[in-house]
């Protein structure tokens, strides 16, 4: 979930390296001393904290080099608070206090246009590298009421998609294929009884029901079968039908019929990494950046995990993060700032795509995200990240075959308060064998409606 949840995931990919982590929000920097003359000087978010070593030193390496190209433009990173606080956001964002180039999740971004607070940078928007070839998908999370309005408030500079996580070595054992993961929720119910077999307290299939990881899941596996958490116009429920019925019934029957769930349920984000890490926990929902931190926290060997598509090859759910730009900003400033995330973000062997450097520090090279461009510069992107891939991109072939066939969805309006009360559908979906699913539907459908309508007002 690009809510409170992926910013979890995302952290942990920034934290592995594959872009930068922490900070966000300050005041509004220096302003130019005129618009489109003299020198400029930027506050940006999300500069590294000193914590994170490596991460910090290339991001200040990154500045000088960028400031020595560009003399009249200063770069002040910003390392105060975590990149995108929940607790603080909407309220820095509110009394104007935020970088001038500051960092969003891709759920903030309409909250942040509708506010008025972030600059439209339509007009300088062919000066980001490679922008004919940005997924247009990404950029209309940056406008007014999504497509393309004509409009444009931020840059999109990370962007990942779920998938399915798997233990391959599992795999191995149960006489399953590990190159060839499940495709539909048929096949992962198999894969799982196979894998459960084995015995010794190994879970076949894993799911949240915990801290809005429950309904993130929830939505996202609503998506792969076709259906929507929300109606076209933002203002009812739209998953009390029956795809979010099976999608329901599936989860119940694994857990009470099949029994490849595990006893213990309640799981919120770690849990089904921990899992994964012990060898316990054959398949599970999850992005990418998922395996580089099972790699770096509990030094699991690349080579026994994967990620296969989200089963369904029909949907699954995007998330992410970009840069948008204070009001405030004078023009200057703005396209000073475009100069920047374009240089730091946005070209490949540059900045966050600076492979050479990701490899010979230890980092891994080869993940399929942050996944930002189509045609050419992706092709050209993914040709530089094979020359210096240390980890084996095998592993995710499934996954990058299917997602060009797939509809990639964002998450839905108010994610994370309807969220929280998915986990409750979710967990009684796994803890009551008796559980009445069509109510379950109803009661949150009940709760999402009322989240939406408060949102109106």
């Amino acid at each position: 979930m690009t809510g409170r949840r992926t910013r979890s995931v995302v952290a942990t990919t920034l934290a592995a390296g594959l872009a930068l982590s922490a900070a966000a929000c300050g005041g509004s920097g220096g302003k130019a001393a005129a618009s489109g003359s003299g020198p400029v000087s930027i506050t940006v978010g999300c500069e590294p904290p000193t914590s994170q070593a490596t991460a910090r030193k290339n991001w200040e390496a990154d500045v000088a080099a960028f400031e020595k190209a560009n003399p009249g433009i200063t770069v002040k990173g910003d390392d105060s608070n975590p990149c995108d606080d929940p607790a603080t956001f909407d309220a820095k964002l509110a009394s104007g206090k935020m970088d001038d180039v500051f960092y969003t999740y891709f759920t903030d971004g309409a909250n942040v246009i509708s506010s008025g607070q972030a600059a439209d940078i339509q007009q300088y928007a062919n000066q980001i590298n490679d922008f004919k070839d940005v997924q247009s998908s990404l950029l209309d999370i940056y406008r007014q009421g999504g497509a393309d309005t004509g409009d444009l408030y931020g840059i999109p500079t990370g962007n990942y998609s779920l998938g399915l996580v798997y233990n391959r070595a599992l795999f191995q054992r149960a006489g399953l294929d590990p190159a060839k993961p499940p495709t539909n929720w048929d096949e992962v119910e198999s894969d799982a009884i196979a894998i459960s077999k084995l015995g010794g307290g190994i879970v076949g299939y894993g799911d949240y029901s915990a801290q809005n990881t429950g309904g993130w899941h929830l939505a996202a596996e609503v998506y792969s079968r076709g259906g929507h958490m929300v109606a076209a116009d933002g203002k009812s429920a739209a998953f009390d039908d029956a795809t979010g019925l099976a999608t329901l019934q599936f989860l119940h029957k694994l857990r009470y019929v099949d029994n490849v769930m595990g006893t213990k349920q309640g799981l919120q984000y770690n849990d089904l990494l921990q899992m994964m890490a012990s060898g316990k926990l054959g398949m599970y929902v999850g992005s990418p950046d998922n395996l580089t931190a099972i790699h770096s926290q509990y030094n699991v060997p690349y080579t026994d995990l994967g990620v296969g598509p989200m089963p369904g090859e029909t949907a699954t759910l995007v998330g992410g993060s970009g840069y948008m730009f204070n009001k405030n900003d004078s023009p200057a400033q703005i396209q000073a700032g475009i100069k920047f995330v374009d240089y730091e973000f946005m070209t490949s062997g540059l900045g966050q795509f600076d492979y050479p450097r990701l490899a010979q520090t230890g980092q891994p090279v080869g993940l399929p995200e942050p996944d930002l461009w189509s045609g050419a510069a992706a092709a050209a992107d993914a040709a530089t990240v094979a020359k210096y891939a240390n980890i084996p991109t095998a592993n995710f072939a499934a996954y990058v075959a299917a997602i060009p066939t797939m509809k990639l969805l964002v998450e839905p309006p108010q994610a994370q308060a309807i969220y929280a009360q998915g986990d409750k559908a979710m967990d009684a979906v796994l803890t009551s064998p008796g559980a009445d699913l069509q109510s379950l539907l109803d009661t949150f459908k009940k709760q999402a409606d009322s989240i939406l309508a408060n949102a109106q007002q």
